[in-house]
């Protein structure tokens, strides 16, 4: 399973709307913004591919100083708990590191704080809802 970055306004960007929009958008019944998806023009954009078909991404934003924020990340429905999920974290962990970050943070949906758990992140403060559901501020130092 290949893993790499790819380029906005490309097609595996737009596969990677496609698949963002009917995990984690469409169940909540939302939609991205045009202006929302051009900001992505400056975030690194990271896929999981099966030959030309894009199955997992994620993004990573740049917060202050030296820390990112790991957004967005989805694997197909069909594919989840298959590893593809794990391999994109290590992969998207060692490129924010290359980057020169040292912390990568993230707003984890409250049903997916084990799994980040599992790579090191800890929960920073309480609860809050973003996006109509109830997430955590997590974080990991990366060096």
């Amino acid at each position: 399973m290949p893993l790499k970055i790819i380029d906005h306004d490309s097609v595996e960007y737009q596969q990677m709307i496609d698949l963002r929009d009917e995990i984690l958008r469409k169940p909540l019944g939302l939609y991205f913004d045009p202006e929302e998806l051009d900001r992505e023009k400056d975030d690194i954009l990271i896929g999981a591919f099966e030959e030309d078909k894009l199955i997992g991404c994620c993004l990573i934003t740049r917060a202050e100083g030296s820390t990112c924020r790991l957004r967005q990340m989805a694997v197909s429905s069909t594919l989840q708990k298959k590893g593809i999920g794990a391999s994109l974290m290590t992969f998207a962990e060692n490129v924010a590191r290359d980057k020169g970050y040292e912390t990568l943070m993230m707003h984890a949906r409250t049903s997916a704080v084990g799994f980040y758990e599992k790579f090191g992140y800890k929960v920073l403060g309480d609860e809050f809802y973003e996006v109509t559901i109830p997430h955590y501020t997590m974080c990991k130092k990366l060096r």
